[in-house]
């Protein structure tokens, strides 16, 4: 059920900015900039700086890595909106769609490295199950990730459980490519905040 607060909850100076914002790049405003604008000191500020922290901040993982993660968490969430987002995203982060295509379909069989294959795999347990023994993380200090690596992780899935869940909550529209392409563009000029 769409909530009809991401539509017309906003005061004068947030609706035209949206509408300059749908001037100037011809493609609608994402329901996800919409939920930031929507009572900024409560919610949408604080997840600015921490999502774009997580995803943009300093990190041995890329920027693929990371977009490659929210996508990854979000197919675990069965969360659509996120899912096209963020495949789009890390798809123009690596410029190559099958890889990240194979991730999606078969994390086991896909051409990734075995530190961010074993990432990912602790990253789904998190997202599914909601809790991780400790021979998780010496699995994934095995493989090849670092302490630092997998606090990077565990931040970007951090944000994106709860981006998923928000953007299940309040029904985020699903865009059409073309549109999630062009978000997947400005992710990766302005980042997150």
């Amino acid at each position: 059920m769409r909530l009809d607060i991401l539509n017309h909850g906003y005061g004068a100076g947030t609706k035209l900015l949206f509408a300059l914002i749908r001037l100037f790049s011809r493609h609608p405003v994402p329901d996800a900039a919409k939920l930031v604008f929507y009572r900024p000191d409560f919610y949408g500020a604080q997840a600015k700086q921490f999502t774009h922290e997580a995803m943009r901040g300093p990190s041995a993982w890329s920027i693929g890595d990371r977009e490659l993660m929210a996508a990854y968490v979000s197919k675990v969430n069965e969360s659509a909106f996120c899912i096209s987002a963020h495949t789009a995203t890390a798809s123009q982060a690596y410029d190559d769609s099958p890889r990240v295509a194979a991730v999606l379909t078969d994390l086991e069989s896909a051409p990734i490295e075995e530190p961010l294959r074993a990432t990912l795999r602790m990253l789904g347990k998190l997202t599914r199950d909601g809790k991780l023994a400790t021979n998780d993380m010496r699995d994934l200090l095995a493989a090849g990730a670092s302490s630092q690596q997998i606090k990077d992780a565990l931040a970007v899935c951090a944000a994106f459980n709860t981006t998923n869940r928000l953007a299940d909550t309040f029904g985020f529209a699903l865009l059409s490519p073309d549109d999630f392409n062009a978000g997947a563009n400005y992710l990766l000029k302005r980042g997150y905040h």
